[in-house]
């Protein structure tokens, strides 16, 4: 990010250590990412909306990959708009740099759901990986989600590179050039996929109206989040008038001398947000996924900086973190009834290879078996994770140990 000066990327203008802490001072966008906005206004985007932000966001990459750097991490969440409605291109903590010996980088990286297929089977890319993303951001903003949100990620990393590239699960209700669009970002072989260049040449984006038309929509997310802070702020005013009548009731209990019981009083209230709406929820699938990085052969170290008072803990993947919260999202009972028998033998695989007994199954027990084989996965999936977070937890609180005293020197 340093290095970068274009109107449509968030300028970095320093940085600086306060205790053990590194500050990094960037650009101020007052109107927050599309994300955000998004889910402020727990409404999608238009069409001449997505095509304004679309165009900003091209000019980005163009001079992105002009200068032979990939963002790898395009999603609506790191696209941010200042308060005149300018999209710039935000989250560097992922970026790569390519160099004119390395004309492809080889790294797994990026957020699950907005891979290009090239990423995930490691077989080299460049910048068009970006393009790639923008497609499915541009699915992101006009849906709300990016195509896959509903399944494990896991899952996606899987039928992404083998399945034909996504679409609008209602291509009706958009028009043709919108959809030619998306089809020209979203060509499997990158060879074939346009370059930002050549999209911003494209009639859907030709035609885009001025950043003006954005106005509107930063403004009414700005009255939305005021909303909802004085909202969140009168619940917690009338969550501490009720927590101090009930002191007032405790504080004249008596105990006897000797007595066992103990006159503690817990709040187990908890705030959720917009627990009641879909859209916020499937928008919220952004916030919870970090980006994933796998096989990671970078020199410099990447990650996305935050500031914070606690005590430095052991850095666990975001991926992980996620895919947890999706295995228990999945393994919930009132979800997800398990179809596989208890006595799981029944079901090993034959060391021989030879499946010919599946000939004398019925097809109800076929399906039920094929049914049962994506629990099975996400098991063993959960299983590998404990596996690999035990034997990288003991390395990643030595290297945070080591950091530690070489701070105090």
């Amino acid at each position: 990010m340093q290095q970068c000066d274009s109107p449509h990327v968030v300028k970095y203008y320093g940085s600086y250590f306060k205790n053990t802490d590194l500050w990094i001072v960037m650009e101020y966008c007052g109107g927050g990412s599309v994300s955000d906005i998004i889910r402020l206004r727990k409404q999608t985007l238009k069409e001449d909306e997505i095509a304004t932000i679309l165009q900003s966001t091209l000019k980005g990459l163009e001079y992105l990959h002009f200068m032979r750097k990939i963002h790898r991490d395009i999603k609506a969440g790191n696209i941010l708009l200042n308060s005149e409605g300018i999209a710039k291109l935000a989250d560097f903590g992922v970026a790569g740099q390519l160099t004119d010996t390395m004309a492809k980088r080889n790294t797994v990286i990026g957020t699950p759901f907005w891979m290009a297929p090239e990423v995930i089977q490691e077989i080299g890319y460049n910048g068009v990986a970006d393009i790639w993303s923008l497609g499915i951001t541009a699915i992101e903003m006009a849906e709300g989600k990016p195509p896959y949100a509903d399944i494990h990620p896991m899952r996606a990393i899987f039928m992404i590179p083998s399945n034909p590239p996504p679409t609008f699960r209602k291509p009706e209700l958009w028009s043709k050039e919108f959809i030619d669009f998306i089809n020209k970002c979203l060509v499997k072989n990158p060879e074939q996929r346009a370059s930002a260049t050549e999209l911003l040449q494209h009639p859907f984006i030709k035609t885009a109206k001025g950043v003006s038309i954005l106005r509107h929509l930063i403004n009414e997310a700005m009255e939305a989040k005021i909303k909802r802070s004085e909202l969140q702020q009168r619940e917690e005013d009338l969550e501490e008038e009720e927590n101090g009548e009930e002191d007032d009731v405790d504080s004249g209990t008596m105990l006897q001398a000797g007595s066992k019981g103990r006159n503690t009083m817990e709040n187990f209230s908890t705030l959720i947000e917009g627990a009641d709406n879909t859209m916020v929820e499937n928008d919220r699938l952004e916030s919870q996924l970090g980006t994933m990085l796998i096989n990671d052969e970078d020199e410099e170290e990447s990650g996305t900086m935050k500031q914070s008072n606690e005590p430095a803990q052991p850095v666990r993947p975001s991926f992980l973190e996620y895919f947890e919260q999706k295995e228990i999202q999945f393994s919930t009972p009132e979800k997800m009834t398990p179809t596989q028998p208890a006595n799981s033998t029944e079901w090993k695989i034959p060391l021989n290879g030879d499946y010919s007994f599946l000939k004398e199954w019925s097809v109800a027990e076929l399906q039920e078996k094929l049914s049962s084989l994506d629990p099975m996965m996400e098991r063993e999936i959960e299983e590998i994770h404990q596996k690999y977070q035990s034997k990288r937890q003991p390395i990643l609180e030595a290297i945070e140990s080591k950091k530690r005293r070489q701070q105090h020197f």
